[in-house]
């Protein structure tokens, strides 16, 4: 969930504000004067986008993650608890 924060409730509520992203995986928009300036994010969350970017750095991955998802649809593919 994403909340707006004035700066100034975020100073006075910063170690609440931390736990809440933290525990909650929440987000908090930052305002100054009203206009959105930062985002604050869980690590977990930020390491994860960090991720995500560099996976759809691969060059054509989403041509074959389509591919992929097509095949799962047509049921071509081997489940790797039939591995086992």
């Amino acid at each position: 969930m994403t909340n707006l924060v004035a700066i100034s409730d975020a100073r006075m509520n910063l170690p609440e504000l931390v736990t809440n992203i933290h525990t909650n995986m929440d987000r908090a928009v930052i305002t100054v004067n009203g206009t959105p300036k930062v985002v604050m994010v869980s690590i977990d969350e930020l390491e994860s986008l960090e991720e995500t970017a560099e996976v759809m750095m691969i060059p054509d991955i989403k041509k074959s993650i389509k591919k992929s998802r097509e095949q799962i649809q047509k049921g071509q593919y081997t489940s790797l608890l039939t591995l086992s």
